[in-house]
């Protein structure tokens, strides 16, 4: 705003303008640029607190405000609810991807668990099976050794029987050729063949 008071207006040109003869301005004058005379810018309110600018500046304020407001409705809230609802969908389709993966996972560890169960259950029969098949074979294997070896005992003994009652035999004879040898010594003849077989039978009867 511009004052210029009426005393000074009716001066002469130089006096109008402010200044002296010399171009200085007078004492006391007021400065048309700004209407407040020399020296009172010091003196004068802080301009925010300044009650004659109170009006505009809450012009200013309501308008800044409703810029703001306005830029914040129609550019800013848009573009963060966007990102929002971006990341929001894509944190869903995070979780729904993991839910996924981690029924897959279960998934797969009841399978694992299921074969694994399967496969022990089959080894078990098959250790049962083998187990028994080999005591089978074992017990089979025993028996036949068994049947062998009894064979083999009944043919050792009629063997040794067969070998005893030839050992008698030929004990029979030499005992018959021994004790005619004795006979014929002591009497100095020969002994009868039937008598000496008879006493050799008789001495084998009182062994």
């Amino acid at each position: 705003m511009f004052f210029v008071t009426p005393a000074y207006a009716e001066e002469a040109p130089a006096a109008a303008t402010g200044t002296d003869a010399h171009g200085a301005p007078a004492a006391g004058e007021v400065h048309t640029e700004t209407g407040v005379a020399e020296g009172e810018h010091a003196r004068g309110p802080f301009p925010p607190f300044d009650s004659t600018t109170f009006s505009s500046q809450l012009l200013w304020l309501v308008i800044t405000f409703g810029v703001f407001y306005l830029l914040m409705q129609k550019v800013i809230a848009p573009r963060i609810g966007a990102i929002l609802d971006q990341r929001h969908t894509r944190i869903s389709q995070d979780l729904e991807e993991a839910g996924r993966l981690k029924a897959e996972a279960d998934a797969a560890v009841q399978t694992y668990e299921g074969e694994l169960a399967a496969a022990r259950a089959k080894s078990n029969a098959i250790g049962s099976a083998a187990r028994d098949a080999a005591k089978a074979k074992a017990e089979e294997e025993r028996r036949t050794v068994e049947a062998s070896l009894s064979e083999k005992i009944k043919a050792a003994e009629v063997r040794i029987a067969d070998i005893k009652a030839k050992a008698f035999a030929d004990v029979g004879t030499i005992a018959e050729e021994t004790a005619a040898a004795v006979v014929e010594q002591l009497i100095g003849g020969n002994a009868a063949q039937a008598d000496v077989a008879a006493a050799v039978a008789a001495a084998k009867k009182e062994a």
